[in-house]
């Protein structure tokens, strides 16, 4: 039997994982993108920001026989300008999933890279791994908050020359999605295994 150790992947998986390291690069670069669109728009002439409107009721659903209540959840507002404050929070609402992203797409592409040449286990994986981790835990976490915090300045901002603007808008409404923090749980399980991953090749590498 044929003892030695294959150190390279075959030419399937080399064009498999070629394949999913470029994708991971478009990903990320789609992503800068989306956030230099959203930066335009928010800073830019007449901005629209999504807001969250307290029972609107749906009037031309009303007369469906199934149907028991309807409301608006959101309207799309169109403002002539945006406080600095509110800008920046909006911004970072989109910007810091976004960072999450890029940084699971590099790290990703990186991987990828290094199972072509059959060296996934390297010491700095698993640390660019743990630092994803907490860019998409923090990232999607925050990034919520700052979006409805910013929302609420919004609509603080505008009650003080309309009273009615609280009975359409809600003041504050935080909706958590708490997906980010399983997904950054679980890249931290995973930083854990490169770690390990890589202690193991080193002793392996010195028996041999």
């Amino acid at each position: 039997m044929n003892g030695t150790v294959r150190r390279h992947v075959s030419r399937g998986e080399g064009f498999a994982l070629g394949l999913i390291a470029t994708g991971a690069i478009s990903v990320a670069v789609a992503a800068l993108v989306a956030v230099v669109r959203a930066g335009i728009e928010i800073f830019g002439e007449s901005p629209t920001v999504r807001m969250p409107v307290a029972g609107g009721d749906v009037p031309g659903l009303s007369a469906v026989p199934d149907i028991t209540a309807s409301n608006y959840a959101s309207a799309d507002v169109t403002f002539t300008s945006l406080p600095a404050g509110v800008s920046w929070m909006l911004l970072l609402e989109q910007a810091l999933p976004a960072l999450a992203t890029i940084g699971v797409c590099i790290v990703a592409w990186w991987l990828g890279v290094s199972l072509m040449r059959a060296r996934p286990f390297r010491p700095a994986m698993s640390h660019a791994i743990g630092v994803v981790a907490c860019l998409v835990l923090a990232g999607g976490v925050l990034g919520q908050l700052l979006g409805a915090f910013g929302r609420a300045m919004l609509v603080d901002d505008l009650a003080a020359s309309s009273s009615e603007v609280t009975d359409v808008f809600w003041i504050l409404l935080v909706e958590l999605d708490l997906a980010p923090v399983g997904w950054g749980f679980a890249l931290a399980l995973v930083a854990a295994s490169f770690a390990i991953g890589a202690r193991l090749q080193r002793e392996t590498e010195l028996l041999v």
